[in-house]
C-alpha cells in the first residue's frame, strides 16, 4: 500500500447512519468520494428491509476499502449508530470524523468546507448550521420549521450551548473531541444525541463554529422524525444541564 493511499484511509472517515435509504446511498457515497477532500465512508445500517445493506456491498466492490459498513439488528437509534461509527473511526485512527444524513438533505458538496475548518484549526467541531445566517431550510412545512426554530432555542436556553442549531446532524469532529469526551455516557439516541455531543464537547473546553449550509428536504424516502424523538429531547437538555451542575457529566 502506498504512503498516500494510507494517508488517505487514517484521514477522514464520514459516518452515515442509514435505514431503508437504498436509492440515496448509490448516488451519495460515490459524490462523497468523487470530492477533491479525500474521506473514507461508513455506513450503519439498521437492518433496512429495502436493501440498503446490499446497495453498500455493491460500491464496496467498486471503492473496496473505501467503503465500510457495519449492519445491525434492527432500528436501535440514531445515537449509538454513531456511537458505533465513533469507535471505529477511533479503532482505526482516523483524524477527522463526520457526521451527515443519507438522503442528500446535507449537501456533500460542503463536507470539503466542515473539513477545512477542522484541519486549518478554526475550531474543534465545525458544524452544518441551518439558523447561523437567518433560516437556512427548503421546502419544509411552516409546522416542521417552527417546531425545529423552538427546539433549537429552547436548548440552547437550557443548557446555554453557543450554538444556534443544537441538533444539527451534519459536521466534522476532530478526534481530540472524541477522545476527550466519554462515548460511554452518551445516553441520547434520537435528535437529541446531536444536542449532547454539542454540550460535552463544549463543556470539555473545546471549539465549536456553526458554517452556514443550506438544508433541503430529502425528496425520497421518509422522515424518520417521530413524537418520541421531540420528547426525548424536551427532557435530555435538563438531564444535561443537572448533571453538568453537579459534575456528573
Amino acid at each position: 500500500m502506498s504512503q498516500q493511499s494510507e494517508t488517505r484511509e487514517k484521514d477522514t472517515l464520514i459516518i452515515i447512519p442509514t435505514y431503508n435509504e437504498a436509492d440515496n446511498i448509490v448516488k451519495l457515497i460515490p459524490h462523497l468520494l468523487g470530492l477533491d477532500e479525500p474521506v473514507d465512508v461508513l455506513v450503519v445500517d439498521d437492518g433496512s428491509p429495502d436493501g440498503t445493506a446490499g446497495a453498500v456491498k455493491q460500491l464496496q466492490k467498486k471503492y473496496g476499502d473505501r467503503v465500510s459498513m457495519i449492519e445491525r439488528s434492527g432500528k436501535l437509534g440514531l445515537g449509538t449508530a454513531y456511537v458505533t461509527g465513533f469507535n471505529y473511526a477511533l479503532e482505526r485512527s482516523y483524524k477527522y470524523v463526520c457526521e451527515m444524513d443519507a438522503d442528500f438533505s446535507h449537501d456533500p458538496d460542503d463536507v470539503p468546507r466542515l473539513i477545512r475548518e477542522v484541519k486549518q484549526g478554526n475550531c474543534d467541531v465545525a458544524i452544518g448550521s441551518r439558523y447561523i445566517e437567518g433560516i437556512s431550510i427548503i421546502n419544509w412545512p411552516l409546522s416542521r420549521l417552527i417546531l425545529s426554530y423552538s427546539a433549537n432555542m429552547y436548548a440552547r436556553l437550557i443548557t446555554g450551548l453557543p450554538v444556534r442549531d443544537t441538533t444539527a446532524g451534519f459536521k466534522c469532529i476532530a478526534r481530540k473531541v472524541l477522545e476527550k469526551i466519554d462515548l460511554n455516557k452518551i445516553r441520547s439516541n434520537g435528535y437529541s444525541f446531536q444536542i449532547e455531543v454539542h454540550f460535552r464537547a463544549y463543556k470539555a473546553g473545546f471549539t465549536l463554529k456553526e458554517i452556514s449550509i443550506i438544508f433541503r428536504e430529502r425528496t425520497e424516502g421518509v422522515s424518520k422524525m417521530s413524537k418520541k424523538i421531540v420528547m426525548e429531547a424536551v427532557w435530555m437538555v435538563w438531564v444535561l444541564k443537572i448533571r453538568s451542575i453537579f459534575g456528573i457529566l
